[in-house]
């Protein structure tokens, strides 16, 4: 395998993890919540999901993917806190601004992860511990003073993202290159970073049931084992060697959305479903993308549903709305109480072949000038007359993996002046 392998006997990454981070932000813009079980969400309602819980809650036992109900159940005092969107957002950016004034960012990792290269002396145990604590520092002092995070120190930043891990809250744990891989033994698969639980099913049909057995293999067996040359890469990473853990973005793209009480029903859920299709096209666009395979599902209370279908690559609503009606037309699901739709196969403009019979292309500028009309007038100042009852539903939510929020037009998602972060100051160079 031809990787950039290195192996230096020193701490090479420091990265952030923080604890709890909209229940964290929620605490912070209201101080009474303080000390308080705090769940964050998209809804109230007793089958949408729980997005973050603060330490006072998780210790309940509510966590994220919680359903409401059962968190009102495990927990009666539990309090509900969701604000805009654009305050996690804003948030972000001060932390960001924050930890700068300590060291430079190198990759913001998600809304609540960042990872920093270590150079020079910063690579000696003592110096990392001391950048770690001022991090820490500057968050609590120019964020919010409840704001804490986890830190990992290790030579990858794989290694180091996995620390985070092994203390919550307020961590701070060093895996030092002596220690590998012995440090890993004993542990889950899933504690491992790409390791999912069905990733987990995989590897323990082959045998593979703790990270022992991982550690134990060969660079040649874990490509057996993994099916790919990713095995090799692993063998690396529980190691030491500097390598990146590269995961595959970007696969593909969609929305759902929790319905209202007012919309479970079958005329307003399809209306919904052209909507998120409104919005999800809308952000092919933005990322000159094309899709060419489209999956719909509604979950419903007694029974759900879904169905896919293979498209002429495009990326406006006007022309899927014939797939969409001709998919529709199958439907069997039963109260529905959640609706979605994906879109994948994306490529972006010169990949895509256009269809011989289908004008996506021209309805594509179409949409394109739509974006212009709202970005200069406002979200929603041009819309198809099908969503006219939806329109206002399916807003940007709160998700781990965002650090922007998409806007449909002007106004759309708003900054807020909820955090002021310090400006950056110049980073030292060794």
């Amino acid at each position: 395998m031809n990787l950039p392998l290195h192996r230096e006997n020193c701490l090479r990454w420091l990265f952030l993890d923080l604890n709890s981070y909209f229940a964290s932000v929620e605490q912070a813009i209201h101080p009474e919540l303080i000390g308080k079980p705090v769940a964050v969400g998209s809804s109230e309602i007793d089958g949408s999901t729980i997005i973050a819980a603060s330490y006072e809650a998780k210790a309940f036992g509510i966590k994220t993917g919680t359903k409401v109900g059962e968190a009102k159940r495990l927990c009666p005092d539990i309090i509900f806190s969701t604000s805009p969107h654009g305050v996690y957002k804003q948030c972000h950016d001060a932390i960001i601004d924050a930890a700068e004034t300590v060291l430079p960012v190198d990759k913001v990792c998600s809304i609540d992860e960042m990872r920093f290269r270590l150079l020079g002396n910063e690579r000696e145990p003592e110096q990392a511990i001391q950048l770690a604590h001022q991090i820490k520092q500057a968050i609590r002092d120019h964020v919010a003073p409840n704001m804490s995070c986890s830190v990992g120190i290790a030579p990858n930043p794989w290694l180091a993202k996995l620390a985070t891990k092994f203390q919550k809250p307020d961590g701070l744990i060093l895996i030092h290159p002596h220690e590998l891989p012995d440090r890993l033994r004993n542990l889950d698969l899933t504690t491992f970073t790409g390791i999912n639980r069905r990733m987990k099913a995989r590897l323990n049909a082959v045998g593979i049931f703790t990270s022992d057995d991982l550690i134990d293999l060969d660079p040649q067996q874990l490509n057996r084992v993994f099916g790919s040359i990713m095995g090799e890469r692993w063998y690396y990473l529980l190691r030491g060697y500097d390598i990146d853990f590269q995961v595959k973005e970007g696969q593909s793209l969609g929305h759902s959305n929790v319905l209202a009480p007012e919309f479970r029903n079958d005329k307003d859920c399809r209306a919904v479903l052209l909507r998120l299709t409104h919005k999800a096209c809308a952000r092919l666009r933005k990322n000159q993308l094309w899709a060419s395979h489209v999956n719909i599902y509604v979950a419903g209370r007694i029974r759900s549903w879904h169905d896919h279908a293979g498209i002429a690559p495009t990326q406006d609503a006007i022309s899927l709305t014939k797939t969409i009606d001709r998919l529709w037309a199958t439907r069997d699901f039963s109260q529905p109480t959640q609706v979605g739709i994906t879109f994948s196969g994306l490529n972006t403009g010169p990949q895509t072949t256009p269809s011989l019979f289908e004008s996506t292309k021209d309805f594509a500028k179409l949409g394109h000038v739509v974006d212009s009309v709202n970005n200069k007038f406002g979200k929603n100042s041009v819309y198809l007359g099908s969503i006219e009852k939806a329109k206002d539903t399916a807003g940007e939510r709160i998700a781990f993996h965002k650090t922007q929020l998409f806007s449909e037009g002007k106004g759309d998602n708003e900054e807020f002046d909820t955090f002021r972060g310090p400006k950056r100051k110049p980073s030292k160079l060794l």
